[in-house]
């Protein structure tokens, strides 16, 4: 189903040629409706490269374009602008159309991609923290609308099982352990021992030399320290895994930096063989002397006491994901301080001949109030999981005040849906390189661009059902049966005719997302379509309306209903049928 935006830029490209001009970019929407639905900067585009006057060329490009079926005669305006206003009648069958359609209009990529998103990769033996939330909510949404626009997805949790700190881990489980906490809180005790361990060996030789005999037989493959590291990994796992239950977040593979141990020193030696790598200082180095942001910056890839770092197993990743996994296209869902890094593992990669898409896609940081790292009062990172209990909690207190005729199991399954999208929406809908202060008043409010406020638009579509008639309900999508009889749609009303047109959009919007990987397109849009939607609501009565414009109205809920729903999937959040 081709789009308006798809179809009038088809239609711009043909008048261009008929001109005898050459293509100057897409159609897209107007800033201001005032100027209509769609706009094109084509003749500004044109007029600066030949020198010509905009206005002219403007109307010279209108006199071949031929929209008669989608819309209004175009006007030009301001600059040089090519305005269109869609036409109503094509408008009422572009939804007679998407009434039948269960993707509501969006296409599947011509081109399908193999991809792996790396993304979320927590630490063993640490307890996941705020500082996760970016990398697995935007990777997983990330992931949802690559496999919705018909891409094959792989995602791969690269967690941080292996590392120095586990001399410590070790040491600390064979002096400090205390069984029974282990078994009521894993990574609790898990993270004190390390934490007293670490105190000790401070103030003490003897335990620093001794934490460090604990890591080299671990490396060295001891029986008895590779079955700790196994526990701790684990037992780590087995708490991410309830975390990413609670969050509706799931992984194709786990592949920790353990994975790629045995492939390091072939790494190493294989650069060095191409002349990609040389020694210096008694390490491995690969020099970007080319390149000037990273000349003075070269990546090592094995240290002086022949220890292997992060780029060794990232660049070891990168082989087993096109070789092994055999993908085209590398998503990396990792903190903005590592673009460095990444830019030069993806460089190795290339200058190895590698030809796969490797994209590094960065974020900001979550904020407290005070606009500083959102941190506890003792200074460390806020608990992941108590932060999603606060988040159920005042969710629940919330919904015990708007509807106490709830009974409690409904009350607290809602509470969790409200709570864990309005934190998933209050990060997504933020452009992802920008920090944002972490607020519980503005993510839980009813009002505003937040996840409650586009549910509670839902709640109130469903609620319409529910009070209709059934023979009015068999009018529109059985959700359950998955058929829809035929609805005439008739858009009289301006309200009608700004969220039909908004309707229109999601399959235009849905794309873009991944251009540059902004969920925040995605999200922005379904705020203004719960906007489109209220505004229809107050001004056109539903249910009490005369037919054919009642059964029309119900179309419109219910395609409403159903683009927030897919569009709240696609970020990763669940909607309720009553709050």
């Amino acid at each position: 189903m081709e789009t308006f935006q798809a179809q009038l830029t088809r239609k711009l490209s043909d008048a261009l040629s008929s001109a005898g001009l050459p293509f100057a970019g897409e159609v897209t929407p107007t800033t201001d409706p005032r100027f209509g639905d769609y706009q094109s900067n084509a003749a500004m585009v044109l007029a600066k490269q030949r020198g010509e006057n905009p206005p002219k060329i403007a109307e010279r490009i209108v006199s071949k374009l031929d929209v008669a079926g989608i819309s209004e005669p175009p006007s030009v305006a301001g600059a040089g602008f090519i305005n269109f206003t869609l036409k109503r009648e094509a408008v009422e069958k572009r939804i007679a159309e998407l009434l039948h359609d269960e993707r509501l209009g969006v296409a599947t990529d011509s081109s399908p991609k193999k991809i792996v998103v790396d993304f979320g990769s927590p630490n063993v033996a640490k307890p996941m923290h705020v500082g996760h939330i970016r990398s697995t909510f935007l990777g997983d949404a990330l992931a949802r609308i690559a496999e919705f626009l018909g891409h094959d997805v792989i995602r791969d949790n690269h967690v941080g099982d292996w590392g120095t700190q586990f001399g410590m881990v070790i040491w600390g489980w064979k002096n400090l352990l205390d069984r029974e906490s282990l078994k009521r809180d894993p990574i609790a005790e898990l993270v004190r021992i390390y934490k007293e361990t670490n105190e000790r060996a401070t103030k003490d030789e003897t335990v620093r030399e001794a934490v460090r005999a604990e890591l080299v037989k671990l490396q060295a493959g001891d029986p008895e320290n590779f079955a700790i590291w196994k526990q701790c990994v684990g037992l780590s796992l087995q708490e991410f895994s309830k975390a990413y239950k609670l969050l509706d977040v799931h992984y194709d593979i786990v592949r920790g930096e353990s994975f790629y141990n045995d492939r390091l020193p072939g790494v190493v030696d294989r650069l060095l063989k191409k002349g990609l790598a040389e020694i210096s200082e008694g390490a491995v180095c690969v020099f970007f002397r080319d390149i000037p942001e990273l000349a003075e910056k070269p990546a090592i890839i094995r240290k002086s006491d022949g220890g292997f770092n992060y780029a060794t197993s990232d660049i070891a990743t990168v082989d087993y994901r096109i070789n092994d996994l055999k993908r085209d296209t590398l998503w990396y869902v990792v903190g903005a301080p590592q673009t460095l890094h990444f830019k030069q593992i993806f460089e190795i990669a290339r200058r190895e001949g590698e030809k796969a898409d490797f994209r590094h896609i960065p974020f900001g940081n979550v904020l407290g109030e005070n606009r500083k790292l959102m941190k506890t009062r003792s200074g460390e990172n806020v608990p992941l999981h108590d932060l999603l209990k606060e988040a159920i909690t005042r969710a629940e207190k919330i919904i015990a005040e708007k509807n106490p005729e709830l009974s409690e199991p409904e009350r607290k399954e809602i509470a969790k849906i409200i709570g864990i999208g309005a934190v998933k929406y209050a990060d997504l809908s933020q452009y992802r390189m920008t920090d944002y202060v972490f607020s519980w008043d503005k993510m839980l409010a009813l009002h505003g661009n937040t996840a409650p406020y586009l549910q509670n638009a839902y709640v109130r579509i469903r609620s319409i059902f529910r009070k209709a008639d059934p023979s009015s309900a068999q009018q529109v999508f059985d959700r359950a049966g998955g058929s829809r009889q035929q609805s005439a749609v008739t858009l009289a009303e301006p309200t009608e005719l700004g969220l039909a047109k908004c309707l229109c959009q999601f399959a235009e919007i849905v794309p873009q997302v991944l251009n540059d990987f902004r969920t925040n397109i995605l999200a922005n849009y379904l705020f203004e379509l719960a906007n489109s939607f209220h505004a229809f609501y107050e001004a056109c009565p539903v249910l009490k309306a005369e037919e054919p414009a009642r059964s029309s109205r119900l179309v419109l809920c219910d395609l409403t209903g159903g683009v927030l729903q897919r569009g709240l999937k696609l970020l990763g959040i669940e909607v309720p049928e009553r709050m």
